[in-house]
């Protein structure tokens, strides 16, 4: 067997155990065993690059990173859906395809997955592009970053030479979960609900970051096919799955009042399936009955979802406990007695702050009404005051830190309560994940679990420690080894020249983000230079408020952070600014950003500006200097309009920027 034959049995081996695992969930071989299947075939590509090919299993991993993402226009339209909220409106429904089809008609049930709509172009079996809904007509050339999902097929057997499926791409709730309870830990803001993460990964510009979200797709409309054939709906998603597609589960009916038995049973198990949804799509089988019904200005006539309540459980209250995050906040949490919301298990709910507490006047024993925020988070609605036991007392969150037993203070600009020990215990964790994260030093290999481990084995207490670990000392902890220790050492190293931005970042200071952290590398040449600064000096950059200047010169002042400082300097990390200004053609301006953009991200459009001395600002107001809007812009773009604030179009933009 020749190399090139040897590539494409190890090709065609590592898709089918792709199939097994990610669409049919019936591994046949061990992770390990899987791993090492893929090791060869990286080994062979390696030795080979001129034989590596877009659908090789290897390119999941995610490519080089975009600068932006290209239009698409869509050969076969991405409809959108007429919803319906109760059965009168679903049974009217049944009534109008009665009235307009003359033929016996049956009726496909299936789940409406809360994600985001794709559309996948393959020739001749080779997946070649994925897109966007958009507008329905365009949408975004997502390719890359759509190869990086393990349950779509980079290569169909036997497929027609032009295919174009309909898919959602969605992460799985557990992903989800996982995400959000490492972000808490690093103190990022929580994701609202695993849709806005898919559509947030699925829209990052590099397509490691889509590869490490771990997104999945399942797939529920054949939009075109060169070989034809279909009579039915059911037969294409029996088709697309016999090719290797995640298809949508469906089941027929006759009629329309049989339907609702399957989207109760959807309502009622919806908790137990792997991606989020909101209702159930009821769709005309017979494909020449669709082709003859049509379609209004926005959606098909042969189609409608059943969009479910929110569903809503009371529960008593057990206790309140009281967690203590990065920045030391105090966060309450509520624990109620298991009750079934929305298809899981509830026994927790955050209570935010104290003024949360005081506002609901929530007790230990009383019984609180439960609703999940976006189907996914718990949260505590209201209190039935008339079931409140004799003995309840109002809560108070403590006045000394439940961690480390430090006093606590109420913020000057807010409603937290915060730990004023900056070496509290509570504290150490989620530092030190922070001061790895991709937002700050961008330390590769060093997430959550690892820092845990380096905690527990007494090889670090701070940040500044990880530059003054040894290989063999790394290698010695669970799961780690020498290759996968030396990789960690060569990554924290590389961290060293960061710069300054990303090391402000990284020290975790009140209000300083990544922009903000910006702002001021863009400001000072170095830290030193920053350390020296005065409040008033801080405050005459942009963005940074006397709060957050207060905020800054405290940290610099604490002798803590001067012993970090001092080992970080000792270790080599570089404390230079590698931001550089272009001009300053938009000092004094602010920009507001609505609607989707074409040719930027928003993320990119903020920095373009930002790089000019400009503001890019979330809110509409009389000091908005220009609001920079794309397709579909709501309300910013109205108010912007009524104050007649200059709107301005992508390619005018543009224009200003070169």
């Amino acid at each position: 067997m020749n190399v090139q034959e040897e590539i494409q049995k190890l090709r065609k081996e590592l898709e089918y155990h792709n199939k097994r695992y990610y669409v049919l969930d019936d591994p046949v071989i061990s992770d390990y065993e899987y791993d090492m299947l893929m090791q060869q075939l990286k080994k062979l590509e390696a030795e080979h690059p001129e034989l590596i090919t877009p659908d090789s299993p290897t390119q999941r991993v995610g490519g080089k990173a975009l600068s932006q993402f290209e239009p698409v226009t869509h050969q076969v339209p991405l409809e959108s859906l007429t919803d319906v909220f109760s059965y009168e409106e679903l049974f009217a429904f049944g009534d109008r395809m009665d009235s307009l089809l003359s033929d016996a008609h049956d009726y496909v049930v299936e789940p409406k997955i809360d994600g985001l709509s794709m559309s996948l172009e393959y020739e001749n079996g080779v997946f070649v592009r994925g897109a966007t809904r958009g507008d329905g007509v365009t949408g975004e050339n997502v390719t890359e970053n759509l190869r990086t999902v393990r349950s779509l097929p980079l290569h169909i057997e036997n497929a027609p030479e032009r295919l174009i499926v309909r898919g959602e791409v969605y992460m799985s709730k557990s992903v989800f979960e996982a995400l959000n309870a490492e972000r808490e830990i690093t103190g990022e803001p929580l994701l609202a609900n695993p849709r806005n993460a898919a559509a947030g990964s699925m829209r990052q510009l590099d397509p490691k970051i889509a590869a490490s979200r771990k997104l999945d797709i399942i797939c529920f409309n054949l939009q075109y096919s060169s070989d034809g054939g279909y009579t039915t709906h059911a037969e294409t998603l029996d088709a697309m799955k016999a090719m290797g597609f995640p298809v949508v589960p469906y089941t027929r009916y006759d009629k329309i009042r049989d339907c609702v038995e399957r989207i109760e049973w959807l309502g009622e198990n919806r908790g137990e399936l792997a991606y989020d949804m909101d209702g159930a799509v009821i769709k005309i089988n017979s494909l020449a009955q669709r082709e003859a019904l049509g379609s209004t200005a926005k959606a098909p006539r042969w189609a409608v979802a059943y969009k479910y309540p929110p569903e809503k459980k009371e529960s008593r209250v057990l206790d309140i406990v009281v967690q203590v995050g990065r920045t030391g906040v105090l966060t309450p949490k509520v624990m109620v007695e298991p009750v079934r919301l929305a298809g899981t298990t509830v026994s927790a709910a955050t209570l935010h702050n104290q003024d949360n507490i005081d506002r609901l006047d929530l007790r230990i024993g009383d019984t609180v009404l439960l609703q999940k925020a976006g189907e996914i988070i718990p949260e505590v609605l209201s209190v039935n005051k008339d079931k409140r036991p004799a003995e309840a007392v109002p809560f108070k969150l403590p006045e000394l830190c439940p961690a480390c037993g430090a006093p606590v203070v109420r913020d000057p600009d807010g409603a937290a309560l915060r730990c004023t020990n900056p070496e509290c215990p509570a504290q150490q964790l989620r530092n030190l994940a922070h001061f790895a994260s991709r937002e700050a030093m961008d330390i590769e290999g060093l997430g959550i679990s690892v820092c845990e481990s380096l905690l527990n084995a007494g090889l670090v207490k701070t940040a500044a420690d990880l530059y003054y670990l040894e290989p063999q000392s790394v290698a010695m902890l669970d799961r780690m080894g020498e290759k996968s220790a030396a990789k960690l050492i060569a990554a924290i190293d590389r961290s060293r020249e960061a710069g300054l931005a990303r090391l402000l970042c990284a020290f975790g200071i009140r209000q300083v983000g990544q922009k903000a952290a910006k702002e001021l590398a863009s400001y000072f040449s170095d830290l030193d230079e920053l350390m020296e600064a005065s409040v008033e000096e801080l405050t005459r950059i942009p963005d940074i408020g006397e709060i957050t200047a207060g905020f800054i010169r405290d940290w610099f002042d604490k002798p803590q952070s001067q012993h970090q400082i001092s080992l970080l300097r000792e270790a080599g990390v570089s404390f230079a600014s590698k931001e550089e200004k272009k001009d300053d053609r938009f000092a004094g301006l602010t920009f507001v950003l609505t609607g989707t953009l074409q040719h930027f991200t928003r993320d990119e459009a903020s920095a373009v500006i930002e790089s000019f001395g400009g503001k890019a600002s979330s809110s509409v107001s009389k000091k908005t200097s220009f609001v920079l809007a794309g397709e579909n812009a709501g309300s910013k773009l109205t108010k912007a309009e009524s104050l007649g604030i200059r709107i301005l179009s992508e390619e005018e933009f543009a224009a200003m920027i070169q």
